[in-house]
């Protein structure tokens, strides 16, 4: 039995990622294919008489580590730099006006269409009107440096703000003065605990030595996690904050003390750790959405109702989302237009508030259909996208950045060619004093 487990853990992880190899050859988010996997896989092992009863006990186990894990992961993604406060600003107007428009107008889908009382249609609205960072941010290469930033913030600020109003909605149980206190109060108490363990993490990270240095971290998040959500805080503001923190150490060189604390190779550190967590997150989601598709039971996405709501739910995403995008008069609008997918905190989020609820059972079929929808739609936008605009972002920043050093400026202030080189040069600018305090 351990054998054959082992053997078909690592069958499926083997094939995860061929599916994500092949996903991005043929520009098919790695999302559809896993879940038509499980889906096929389903009826193929229906048909010989095998029913897999621990994935119903499984998926929400996996998808809890998922969502720890992509919240983090969307965390080291954002970068807080003077240069991209516009951006940031747009971006995060982007995800607002989006996350509240799509919940305020799928409520009252659910309200008028299933008869839901307002509190409960909020519940089950929350989950469809989260973009997931999961889907839209690996499915930017090939467009310009400034909508991939653009796309990374908005995701990644869509997912936590989604997880954020739904814990609070679902602990306020319909009463808006519960959940208003629950947001903003239980909000700033979980800020003030955020940054001392942040303050922390990032310590421990710094002087961790030897082979192991990254599980302690993780199992440090996972742990404020765990307490968090016992002391009914908002526990995902804690791996926020400690993400955020980990990728801009810049923020703490306003004193000496916490400057002290940076190491020489923090960089590098940091790198090394961002790839552990991005390859736990792949694992996790492979999983999770292997076991879902296997989950699904076909009829719920075969009831005309679920099909309504879907096709209702997907057209109120893009007209809101264009609308949006016209607004904040963004010059790569038609292209970020397709990029809202939903992902696996849609369907987390979803499996949560429907407990309980099996009278509306067909609602699995319609998250089902959003999430393939909208991902298919993405896969869609952006088939015969090349990586030519990002090699001519690149071109054109390699030249601005000679062009400004033999002037001599500061390269420094020079737009980086992606993300991760705009990080770097920060970083290495600011290790060189830490250099010389230590010695």
């Amino acid at each position: 039995m351990t054998d054959t487990a082992i053997l078909v853990i690592s069958a499926l992880l083997v094939f995860a990622y061929l599916l994500d190899v092949m996903g991005g050859r043929f520009k098919v988010p790695s999302v559809v294919l896993l879940i038509g996997s499980g889906i096929l896989a389903r009826l193929l092992l229906d048909r010989i008489g095998i029913k897999l009863q621990f994935v119903e006990t499984y998926v929400p186990l996996i998808g809890t580590l998922g969502l720890i894990l992509i919240v983090l992961e969307g965390a080291l993604d954002l970068e807080i730099r003077r240069d991209r406060a516009g951006l940031i600003a747009r971006a995060s107007t982007a995800a607002l006006a989006g996350f509240w428009l799509c919940l305020l107008a799928f409520a009252w889908l659910l309200m008028r269409l299933l008869d839901f009382a307002p509190a409960t249609a909020a519940l089950i609205a929350i989950p469809f009107a989260v973009i997931s960072s999961a889907v839209a941010i690996p499915s930017t290469r090939g467009l310009a440096q400034e909508t991939r930033e653009f796309v990374t913030y908005e995701s990644a600020l869509s997912d936590i703000l989604g997880v954020l109003v739904f814990y609070a909605w679902l602990a306020a149980q319909g009463s808006m003065e519960t959940f208003l206190g629950d947001l903003f109060s239980g909000a700033i108490i979980s800020l003030a605990i955020a940054v001392l363990a942040a303050l922390a993490v990032f310590y421990l990270i710094n002087r961790l030595e030897g082979h192991v240095r990254f599980l302690p971290v993780l199992a440090v998040l996972a742990l404020l996690y765990a307490a968090g959500k016992q002391l009914h805080l908002s526990p995902l503001i804690l791996v926020l904050v400690c993400g955020l923190l980990l990728n801009n150490p810049q923020l703490l060189e306003w004193n000496a003390r916490l400057r002290e604390m940076h190491g020489l190779d923090y960089d590098q550190t940091l790198k090394e750790f961002k790839g552990v967590v991005a390859e736990l997150t792949f694992a996790t989601k492979s999983f999770f959405f292997l076991m879902l598709g296997y989950w699904t039971d076909l009829s719920y996405m075969a009831d005309q109702r679920a099909w309504l709501i879907a096709i209702v739910m997907v057209a109120v995403i893009y007209l809101t989302r264009i609308a949006i995008l016209s607004v904040l008069r963004l010059p790569d609008r038609i292209r970020l237009l397709w990029l809202a997918p939903r992902g696996l905190i849609t369907v987390l989020l979803f499996l949560i508030a429907f407990e309980g609820m099996d009278r509306h059972s067909f609602l699995i079929g319609t998250v089902m259909l959003v999430v393939l929808s909208t991902s298919a739609i993405t896969a869609l936008s952006h088939r015969g996208i090349t990586d030519e605009p990002s090699r001519k972002t690149s071109a054109r920043n390699e030249t601005a950045t000679k062009n400004t050093n033999g002037n001599g400026g500061s390269d420094a202030a020079a737009p980086s060619g992606n993300g991760t080189e705009g990080t770097e040069r920060p970083a290495k600018a600011h290790a060189a004093p830490a250099r010389r305090d230590h010695h």
